[in-house]
């Protein structure tokens, strides 16, 4: 059996620690279907014998407390919750105990914001992890020191996996069943939860909120600017003027608090710009591309696509019909 430890962490969203369990549970009756051994073994593993969720409204009785726990194949950090700076301080007793594992040789999975408590244990130092989009910038500031992506919505490296933000743990849970059992019981275990298991990128979800984590007032004054006159010639000379900054220093600085050139962070601008013209009015793409501030379609189509994962038409269709009221 293949023994995999799912945490029930302090504000766990418990939705999602349902579903982990019920979804191994079925893995191990289509193997049976299919004339194979149950594979799986799932115990939820807290630090008490009982957690308190939504203000007592919900508790939980994990299988076993860390202590209990000899050993394990595989440990799933479900999405924590709340504000995130208190939750990480509730659950940090689970932090060497993940860590044990890890350097016995247990693989370890985060879900969503589960990765914050993944990154406090230091296993993903240097290496690159998702997460939900709505918490990056957050997670960089935190964690400036782990690549994280706002567009994949699954990452492997040394046997650690993360997952993107919200439904995207379905797509990572369907992953490690492939890994673990061959593509016919992950195909089935798709088709059984209606998961569409080509997805592989949460471009087309994410809102890009600009980078405020800061106390860069200069760099805030640039921000603003940006985000009132995208749709004009920006200069970077001028920008640099507005912080009252060298350009060069300017360019650092920039970089440094929002953890995007100056450049990238006017596409972003812009793109998630075009994303609300496509999803509320019926412009023709390239009216849509002069309005926030292109004239080059080539190259609007390409940064749409690079940032959405999707072509501008393929956007279109898929939020219009939410978008026009």
């Amino acid at each position: 059996m293949l023994h995999i430890s799912v945490l029930v962490t302090e504000n766990v969203l418990i939705a999602v620690v349902g579903n982990i369990h019920y979804l191994f549970r079925k893995v191990n009756d289509f193997l049976v279907e299919s004339g194979q051994d149950p594979l799986f073994e799932i115990t939820l593993v807290g630090l008490s014998k009982e957690v308190e969720l939504n203000e007592g409204m919900f508790k939980v009785s994990p299988d076993k407390s860390i202590d209990e726990v000899e050993h394990t194949h595989m440990i799933i950090i479900p999405p924590l919750s709340g504000d995130m700076g208190q939750s990480l301080e509730q659950n940090k007793d689970f932090l060497p105990w993940i860590k044990k594992h890890y350097e016995r040789g247990s693989k370890v999975a985060s879900l969503c914001a589960g990765a914050f408590l993944l990154a406090e244990t230091g296993l993903l130092d240097k290496e690159w992890c998702s997460t939900h989009w709505k918490t990056i910038n957050e997670f960089r500031m935190r964690y400036p020191g782990v690549y994280v992506t706002d567009q994949k919505i699954i990452t492997e490296n040394k046997g650690i996996f993360t997952s993107g933000g919200a439904n995207s743990y379905w797509n990572l849970l369907i992953y490690l069943v492939k890994k673990f059992t061959n593509p016919e019981i992950a195909v089935q275990t798709s088709k059984y939860f209606e998961i569409d298991i080509d997805r592989d990128n949460q471009g087309i979800y994410t809102i890009f909120e600009g980078s405020r984590y800061h106390n860069d007032y200069s760099i805030h004054r640039v921000q603003d600017y940006i985000e009132q006159h995208y749709p004009e010639h920006l200069s970077l000379e001028k920008l640099a003027d507005i912080a009252k900054l060298g350009f060069r220093t300017f360019q650092r600085r920039f970089k440094k608090v929002t953890q995007y050139t100056v450049v990238a962070y006017i596409q972003k601008i812009r793109v998630e710009a075009a994303k609300r013209l496509l999803e509320r009015e019926i412009l023709p793409v390239n009216d849509v591309m002069n309005k926030v501030g292109y004239n080059d379609t080539e190259a609007f189509r390409r940064i749409f696509k690079r940032e959405t994962g999707v072509a501008p038409m393929q956007y279109r269709t898929k939020f219009q019909s939410f978008g026009l009221w």
